[in-house]
């Protein structure tokens, strides 16, 4: 009886160690964005130009990072705001807007903003590994980063874009020291 309960006490223990080890490692491979911790790498590609994009390269930078798809209603609901945040920040070189289309073709995508007149791009995220990445949960759903790359803010849902407040916020962000 007592070799028995050893057997399955070290089994225990082993099957709590792979569980714990294997937590670990996914922690190390999947990262998701949390307010006030860096935000995931990712690659996007220009659907206008096939322009490819590391967020390796966009260091030093405020980021404004909105999953969106044009089927999506909510993301249309919300267009305007970041079509006119955009435009308040275009002179700003440090403030990136990044509209990543979400399970979307990229022909709808660059059709709908030329036809509703955003001057906006329409990021694509191949294999969706900046999704993941970025942990989302629907659509649309927006991450600020700061310069140093740290999230500041996170939003689920519409919201609107070019409201005081949050141009306020953005400001603040790009007159941050990196």
């Amino acid at each position: 009886m007592k070799a028995k309960s050893l057997i399955l006490l070290s089994l225990f223990l082993i099957g709590v160690f792979l569980i714990t080890y294997s937590l670990s490692r996914h922690d190390v491979k999947e990262k998701t964005a949390f307010e006030g911790l860096y935000a995931p790498e990712f690659e996007l590609e220009d659907a206008a130009s096939g322009k490819k994009m590391l967020s390796s390269e966009l260091k030093g930078k405020v980021l404004f990072i909105n999953f969106w798809a044009s089927w999506c209603s909510s993301c249309r609901e919300e267009m305007p705001s970041i079509a006119k945040l955009s435009k308040h920040f275009s002179t700003n070189q440090d403030f990136i807007l990044l509209p990543i289309l979400y399970r979307d073709s990229p022909q709808d995508a660059v059709n709908y903003l030329k036809e509703s007149g955003f001057n906006l791009p329409a990021l694509i995220d191949r294999n969706g590994k900046a999704a993941r990445a970025f942990g989302l949960r629907g659509i649309p759903e927006t991450y600020i980063v700061d310069k140093k790359g740290i999230t500041r803010k996170k939003v689920i849902g519409p919201y609107e874009w070019d409201s005081p407040d949050v141009l306020a916020f953005i400001s603040g962000l790009l007159s941050e020291i990196r």
